[in-house]
């Protein structure tokens, strides 16, 4: 089985290098995590529907241990973080002093660390930047894939997906966003799709090299692709070095998501962030397309054919539907959507005369926030 043939290569490459101690040269810190092969594939929506499993490479993420660990991410991000329990999965922002999102996170926790999961190619300047503002509190980040239980992530999803986790975790958890500790890993349940669960797996190296070929059996084999593509019929987005300081969390439906909470104390770009929401400010949402143009990437514009001389949105993800095109998020002006959700056509990628944007249902109601 040829991924089971590079199963060394993949266990090496899972290590990102790491944010070197305070008070070393920032020559030493690198621009990006070296890039990491996906021993997956493309997958189609029927065979996400029906059940796959993902060998997931381009996440990295952070451990933050510590008696002040809660209270300083608290302070950092716009979830609450201090109220966080070891059972529970939540999304979080990161923010500049303007609203704008650095990062995006999967967030939990153990009884000893609190992890947050991002993108492997912008780990390494945002956890230098949260560093910086660690000061006095008593808390410490580092990479955490160096840990043993998380040097594999696995995610599955689809019909078939529960009867093959069930094989090895007598219990799975309940609902979205919720979790479960066992001796083979952690077990995280994200956002459904296509109506059924989506986990993600993370274990050992050992562990991933024993329940591999059983999981190929009976689930699809999928890479990087095929989990985007989940992510975005799922409606989650996720920030990355292409649309990093773009979007307020509204923007790309963070707040319906449960990623934002109004009532918790400060952090950057608070202040923005609650004005959009209370004083009705924004006109733009996040929502799901196809795009027949297989160039289309996250960051990206698009076009109203009513208005061409001016971008009218971004594509905020986007991977391989399968079918010849892209499935993507796209941030787009609410008029925009509105149009292009009764006008085919209307909405274009590029430029007002590029391939035309088919809009797709979302899994959630886009509440257009006009208060």
């Amino acid at each position: 089985m040829e991924i089971m043939n590079n199963w060394n290569q993949f266990l090496t490459a899972q290590g990102a290098r790491p944010i070197p101690p305070e008070g070393v040269p920032d020559s030493t810190v690198p621009a990006a995590v070296t890039p990491i092969a996906d021993f997956g594939q493309s997958l189609t929506l029927a065979q996400l529907q029906e059940g796959f499993v993902a060998a997931i490479t381009d996440q990295g993420l952070i451990g933050v241990n510590g008696d002040d660990a809660a209270s300083f991410l608290h302070g950092q991000l716009t979830n609450d973080v201090e109220h966080l329990g070891q059972e529970q999965v939540r999304l979080a922002g990161y923010c500049t002093p303007k609203g704008r999102l650095l990062a995006s996170f999967l967030m939990w926790r153990n009884a000893t660390t609190i992890y947050l999961q991002l993108p492997r190619s912008i780990q390494p300047a945002i956890q230098k930047r949260l560093q910086m503002f660690v000061l006095r509190a008593k808390a410490k980040l580092h990479d955490a894939f160096a840990d043993e239980a998380n040097q594999v992530v696995l995610g599955l999803g689809g019909r078939q997906a529960n009867a093959a986790l069930s094989a090895w975790f007598p219990t799975l958890p309940a609902t979205p966003f919720s979790k479960v500790e066992h001796a083979l890993g952690t077990l995280l349940r994200v956002a459904d799709a296509f109506g059924a669960p989506r986990y993600e797996w993370l274990t050992s190296a050992a562990t991933a090299r024993d329940v591999w070929p059983q999981l190929v059996e009976s689930l699809a084999k999928g890479g990087n692709d095929a989990w985007r593509l989940s992510e975005i019929h799922a409606g989650i987005p996720q920030i990355n070095a292409a649309t990093q300081e773009q979007f307020v969390p509204q923007m790309v439906n963070f707040e319906l998501l449960g990623g934002v909470n109004f009532k918790k104390g400060c952090y950057p770009g608070q202040e923005i962030v609650a004005r959009s929401q209370y004083l009705g400010k924004l006109k733009r949402r996040t929502t799901l397309v196809s795009i027949a143009d297989q160039s289309a990437v996250a960051g990206g514009e698009l076009f109203a054919v009513n208005d061409p001389d001016q971008p009218c949105g971004m594509v905020v993800n986007a991977a391989p539907n399968g079918a010849g095109g892209i499935d993507a998020l796209v941030e787009l002006k609410l008029g925009a959507i509105e149009q292009g959700s009764s006008d085919a056509g209307a909405v274009c990628y590029g430029s007002a005369q590029g391939a035309s944007v088919h809009f797709l249902s979302m899994p959630y109601v886009l509440d257009a926030l006009d208060l």
